[in-house]
């Protein structure tokens, strides 16, 4: 049997289907090609580009034991020839993974044509809210932080574009230091005016250095207000350290009447303290207050009379107690 005999069969409709996929697979890529072409032409003619963006720095202008304020410097670049609007921020803080805070910033500007534009985020950080969600996080710890940041713009040609951002760092929890009046040293007495010196003990509870630059307070002594001052002191209190400060003050012994006779006997006096210390820290400046409430504190003589600031017994020569009875009748 000739060739002729024994036909080849052909199945032509698959193969006229595959052909046509591929001319159609190829005219897309053509158009595809065509318009990353005529867009490239825009952008080279026209200097169409996509904007960039960064995280210049993190601030906290204030904190203190209720809140942090945070605020997030973002650098937006704009390559284009007309301004480009700032559609929406997204912006969430967490720590571990675990979600401090998030919020949506709506219209938030115009980077201007060729030009560069420095956002700023402001964050509040809420630290009760902190401390009732993570139970594990205590005042006076530091904990890590990471900022994720989203600026969606609208930029012509390209459309919608999101530039996504982060930053990490750490934010303290602050505690307020723990104070006491350890005891209260005579310089000088009189009838009218009687100076003494107060020993405080300022201790903190914080996982950070305390860099001390001054202190404001009232004084009660036995339910009596010698008054207050406002004092620049200088002293570093060390992670979890103590120190201790000496503030002079002034009062009328007769404002006392028996309650100085109790505490030159030596039976002590109660005080309460409160006001505010400035301090320096790692993480910028902070106000925090001081609060002693309910303490007892005792007399110290000069070392001139016999005295010894180690020695916690109350023990002040007969002429001043004499003196202090006569002024007292």
């Amino acid at each position: 049997m000739s060739s002729s005999e024994n036909p080849e069969i052909v199945e032509r409709g698959v193969n006229d289907k595959e052909d046509k996929n591929e001319e159609k697979g190829g005219f897309i890529d053509k158009v595809k090609d065509f318009i990353h072409d005529i867009g490239e032409k825009i952008e080279e003619t026209i200097g169409f580009g996509k904007p960039t963006a960064d995280v210049a720095g993190i601030h906290i202008p204030h904190i203190n034991l209720e809140k942090a304020e945070i605020v997030v410097d973002v650098l937006v670049k704009n390559p284009n020839p007309v301004p480009i609007p700032l559609v929406d921020i997204n912006y969430l803080i967490e720590s571990d993974g675990r979600k401090l805070i998030s919020g949506l910033i709506p219209d938030a500007g115009t980077i201007h044509a060729h030009g560069s534009e420095t956002i700023k985020i402001p964050v509040n950080l809420i630290y009760d809210d902190i401390k009732s969600t993570y139970k594990d996080i205590q005042p006076g710890s530091i904990i890590p932080y990471r900022i994720k940041v989203d600026l969606i713009v609208d930029v012509p040609v390209f459309g919608r574009l999101t530039l996504p951002l982060e930053k990490t760092g750490e934010i303290p929890i602050p505690y307020k230091p723990d104070i006491d009046l350890e005891r209260i040293r005579f310089e000088r007495f009189s009838f009218e005016e009687t100076v003494a010196v107060l020993h405080l003990k300022l201790e903190n509870m914080n996982d950070f250095d305390l860099g001390l630059k001054s202190l404001d307070y009232d004084l009660w002594l036995s339910d009596v207000n010698i008054g207050g001052a406002e004092l620049d002191k200088s002293a570093d209190i060390k992670k979890k350290g103590t120190t201790y400060i000496d503030l002079p003050v002034t009062f009328r012994p007769k404002d006392f009447g028996s309650a100085l006779w109790d505490m030159i006997r030596g039976r002590g006096t109660g005080y309460t303290m409160k006001g505010h210390i400035n301090v320096d820290t790692p993480f910028g400046a902070m106000k925090l207050p001081i609060n002693k409430e309910g303490g007892t504190t005792r007399l110290k003589k000069n070392k001139e009379d016999g005295g010894d600031d180690d020695d916690d017994e109350v023990n002040i020569n007969h002429f001043v107690i004499l003196r202090l009875f006569l002024l007292l009748r």
